[in-house]
C-alpha cells in the first residue's frame, strides 16, 4: 500500500477511518508523537485485547485495559526503532507493509481490519518482521471517527499461528513437582533461537515505572513481549526464563502476575535473589524459539 487513501472522499466515513488508522497513525509513530495520535482515540471507553499471535481465544489477554497501558506500549515501540532506521525509510516501509481495505460500518460503529505483512530493514542490516492483523473498533463521536478499542496481534493470515505445543512441549518430569508457575523441563522444536537481554520496568522515557513488585513485574513482562514481537515471536514461544529479584519475599506476588501473563505450556524457569541496577526490584531475560 502507498500513502494514497484507497477510499474516495465521497465515501466519507471509510476515507476518514483510513486516514486515522493508516496515515495519521504511521506519521505519529514515525515521529514518536503520542499527542498527535491520542486525538484519534475515545480514551474513556478504550480497551485493547492482545491475541498474542494466536487464533485460540483461550490465550488472548486484556493487556491494554486502558489508554495508559497502550500508550506505554506504543511509545516503547516507537522508541525501539528511533535512530535505527531513518524516518523516511521507516515511513515508506510501514506504508508498504500495511493494508486496510475492509471497513464495515453500521450507524456510528465501524469495524476496520488492518493487516501487516512485511519487514523493516534497519540501518545495521537487521530486520524487524511485522506479520499480524488488528481488528479496530471505531465509534463516531462528536462529529468524527475515533478508536474505541481493538483486537490486535492476530496471526496474518489466520490459521498460520504456531500453537505452543508445536513449538515446545513438556516431557514427563523425573523430579518431584515444583511449586509455582513453571515447567521442570521443556523440549523445543528445531528452529531459530531468540534471546532477549534482561528487561526491567522502564517506560518509554527511560524512567522506572512503579516501585512495587506487581507493577514492575507487569511492565517488565510487557517489555519482554515487545522485544519478542520485534523478532517475530511472542510469549507463547518462550521456553526458558531467568528472573532476578532484589527480595525473594516478593516471590508470591511476582508469581501472581507471571501466572496471569505467561501462556501455557509454561517455560522452564530460574529465580535468583541479587542486587539490581537503579531502583529495579525485578529483571527478566527470556529465551524463545520460532520455527
Amino acid at each position: 500500500m502507498t500513502d494514497i487513501n484507497p477510499f474516495p472522499s465521497a465515501d466519507a466515513s471509510r476515507h476518514a477511518i483510513w486516514e486515522m488508522l493508516v496515515h495519521r497513525d504511521i506519521d505519529a509513530f514515525v515521529a514518536g508523537d503520542w499527542d498527535a495520535h491520542f486525538r484519534d482515540f475515545a480514551p474513556d471507553v478504550f480497551f485493547g485485547i492482545d491475541a498474542r499471535f494466536s487464533d485460540n481465544p483461550d490465550s488472548w489477554r486484556v493487556t491494554y485495559a486502558d489508554i495508559a497501558r497502550y500508550r506505554e506500549s506504543w511509545l516503547n515501540g516507537a522508541k525501539e526503532l528511533k535512530g535505527r532506521v531513518s524516518d523516511e525509510d521507516l515511513r515508506r516501509s510501514l506504508f508498504a507493509l500495511t493494508t486496510l481495505r475492509d471497513i464495515e460500518i453500521m450507524g456510528d460503529f465501524a469495524l476496520a481490519r488492518k493487516k501487516f505483512d512485511g519487514s523493516i530493514r534497519l540501518d545495521d542490516g537487521e530486520t524487524v518482521s511485522l506479520r499480524w492483523q488488528t481488528q479496530y473498533f471505531c465509534r463516531h463521536i462528536e462529529g468524527r471517527w475515533r478508536i474505541a478499542g481493538f483486537l490486535g496481534y492476530l496471526p496474518n493470515p489466520m490459521g498460520t499461528n504456531r500453537t505452543p505445543q508445536e513449538v515446545k512441549r513438556v516431557p514427563p518430569a523425573t523430579q518431584a513437582p515444583g511449586h509455582g508457575p513453571y515447567s521442570p523441563v521443556v523440549e523445543v522444536a528445531p528452529g531459530r533461537i531468540v534471546v532477549i537481554s534482561g528487561q526491567a520496568g522502564v517506560g518509554a522515557d527511560g524512567k522506572t515505572i512503579g516501585s512495587d513488585i506487581r507493577t514492575q513485574a507487569r511492565v517488565t513482562i510487557e517489555n519482554c513481549a515487545m522485544q519478542l514481537r520485534n523478532a517475530g515471536c511472542s510469549l507463547a514461544d518462550v521456553f526458558k526464563v531467568n528472573v532476578y529479584m532484589t527480595d525473594l519475599n516478593d516471590w508470591p506476588a511476582f508469581n501472581e502476575v507471571y501466572a496471569e501473563m505467561m501462556p501455557q505450556p509454561l517455560p522452564a524457569r530460574t529465580a535468583v535473589e541479587t542486587k539490581l541496577l537503579r531502583d529495579f526490584v525485578v529483571e527478566i531475560e527470556l529465551w524463545a524459539v520460532k520455527p
